[in-house]
């Protein structure tokens, strides 16, 4: 899981739910972003917060967790050592992100052929707006999903929840577990 924020981690969360051993890849020293995204933390035993936010934990349950600098040499040659053993690589990273440190669809296969790669984008992988980042509120104004939400009188709302991001999550998914019965059965 090399993922960072919601979609992708949604994603994770789900494929752990169901029996796969997920390996989060985090920055060393900080971790994931979402780890700080609070309140609410988690409370230690004496009712306290901790640095653990629960929009953290609320979506990555169930996963291992390793600290990994992968902007380095030495990061770069522990994930591939990672990948080459894998079922699964989600990355939710802008178009090309991960190129410049090998860490791509091509660069990973020819060392895994068999490796499903999900990347998570906004909007896909070619197009007019490959390049831009896809944020959940993003994707709802632009699709006219906040049209719905709020006051019938007032502007456009986004919705409370980043229900694009939950959708994106549970697609991935579900696109994982079509490609992984597809490579295994050739249908």
């Amino acid at each position: 899981d090399l993922s960072r924020l919601l979609p992708g981690s949604w994603c994770t969360q789900l494929l752990a739910d169901l029996g796969a051993t997920v390996i989060k890849i985090e920055k060393p020293g900080s971790g994931d972003d979402t780890r700080a995204w609070g309140p609410p933390f988690l409370k230690d035993a004496s009712g306290r917060d901790t640095s653990e936010a629960a929009y953290y934990l609320s979506c990555n349950r169930g996963k291992l967790s390793v600290a990994v600098d992968f902007t380095t040499p030495d990061g770069q040659r522990i994930v591939r050592d990672l990948l080459r053993q894998a079922d699964v690589l989600v990355e939710n990273y802008k178009v090309g992100g991960l190129e410049k440190y090998g860490l791509d669809y091509p660069a990973v296969a020819a060392s895994n052929p068999r490796l499903v790669y999900a990347s998570i984008t906004g909007f896909g992988q070619n197009g007019p707006y490959a390049d831009h980042a896809g944020y959940d509120f993003i994707i709802q104004g632009m699709s006219g999903f906040m049209s719905v939400t709020g006051s019938p009188d007032g502007q456009p709302q986004k919705v409370g929840v980043a229900v694009t991001d939950i959708f994106t999550g549970v697609y991935a998914a579900t696109a994982i577990l079509a490609a992984l019965v597809q490579a295994r059965h050739g249908f």
